[in-house]
């Protein structure tokens, strides 16, 4: 099986944006040799970070989103803007959704967000030895509280579908084996 990329682009432009993101719509040639069209969002990288407290706790986070209409269980989480490397990202939008700063923040791994449709890359890192210092500072659009919870709690809250924002989950998953005392 070949790696390269069996599609022919012919032509490409942003058809549609907001300061969030993009349409892009492509002109292509299909593996089989017939014209096609493909529209894929284009979005800026972003990260999840899930925030360790020194007694073990994670922090989550309580958010109303008006999207879906509902209020969901996250980790703080955040698009990669301004030129930022994913890690100053992560310490970035650790700061501003918790005002927690980490002893230690590493990289754990990537994925894509959403690959049937857009080309975001999530980064997941994990803060260990988070210390929260004062009352974070939200955006107006932003109506979301803290919860600092037992890991074993939160990671059943994952396996058990009761956290719906599927990056959050996935993050928490991902970062089980490289938990303090898991």
């Amino acid at each position: 099986m070949s790696d390269s990329n069996p599609y022919t682009t012919v032509n490409s432009q942003i058809v549609w944006s907001c300061p969030w993101y993009s349409v892009r719509r492509d002109d292509i040639i299909t593996p089989d040799g017939k014209p096609g069209v493909y529209n894929t969002v284009t979005k800026e990288n972003a990260v999840w970070i899930v925030p360790v407290l020194a007694d073990g706790r994670i922090l989550l986070i309580r958010n109303y989103r008006y999207t879906v209409d509902d209020w969901c269980w996250e980790v703080p989480a955040g698009g990669m803007e301004n030129g930022r490397t994913a890690l100053e990202t992560a310490v970035a939008e650790l700061r501003e959704e918790t005002d927690g700063m980490a002893e230690e923040i590493r990289l754990i791994t990537q994925f894509y967000v959403s690959n049937g449709f857009c080309d975001e890359v999530g980064n997941v890192f994990l803060a260990t030895g988070v210390t929260l210092t004062h009352s974070p500072q939200y955006e107006s659009t932003e109506v979301m509280t803290l919860h600092p919870l037992p890991a074993a709690e939160v990671l059943r809250m994952a396996r058990a579908g009761e956290i719906t924002d599927g990056p959050s989950a996935l993050a928490l998953l991902l970062c089980e084996a490289h938990l303090p005392g898991m």
